[in-house]
């Protein structure tokens, strides 16, 4: 009995740790929305993140990128409002294009992109420009 009491403890211990690290970093993870094939890689918080083979940007609070190709969106200012909202200012990799954009949590596993003002957000496609709807919905991706 006392054994199971112990095990008991000790996991409840284990999952109230896992929320509330999850709880105090909710704009951090990858994001993915297999429609586009795009996701986000993202930490506001720590503003941390690292696009690979692109060093000479530093960290950075995070990217967009597009899945199997090297093009992305880069997030070069963040500033969390809440625990479900966030705002994010986005350059292309070419520094040519940019724009404001709402970031909104809906539970833990839903992000929600929204393109405010500037430019469009357009991402390689099959040799072509594709542009991204206005709003776009992302997953959490399981670690």
């Amino acid at each position: 009995m006392r054994k199971r009491l112990f095990l008991s403890t000790c996991m409840l211990f284990i999952f109230s740790v896992g929320f509330a690290q999850k709880s105090d970093t909710p704009f951090k993870g990858r994001f993915e929305n297999d429609e586009y094939q795009v996701f986000l890689l993202i930490n506001l918080h720590g503003q941390d993140v690292k696009v690979p083979g692109q060093d000479i940007y530093g960290e950075l609070p995070g990217y967009l990128g597009k899945r199997y190709n090297s093009f992305c969106w880069l997030i070069t200012g963040a500033k969390v409002k809440s625990s479900t909202k966030a705002s994010v200012e986005l350059i292309n990799e070419y520094g040519s294009e940019d724009l404001e954009a709402t970031l909104t949590l809906q539970g833990d596993t839903l992000l929600t992109l929204k393109q405010g003002e500037g430019s469009d957000i357009k991402v390689p496609n099959k040799g072509k420009w594709q542009k991204l709807p206005s709003t776009l919905t992302f997953r959490r991706k399981s670690h």
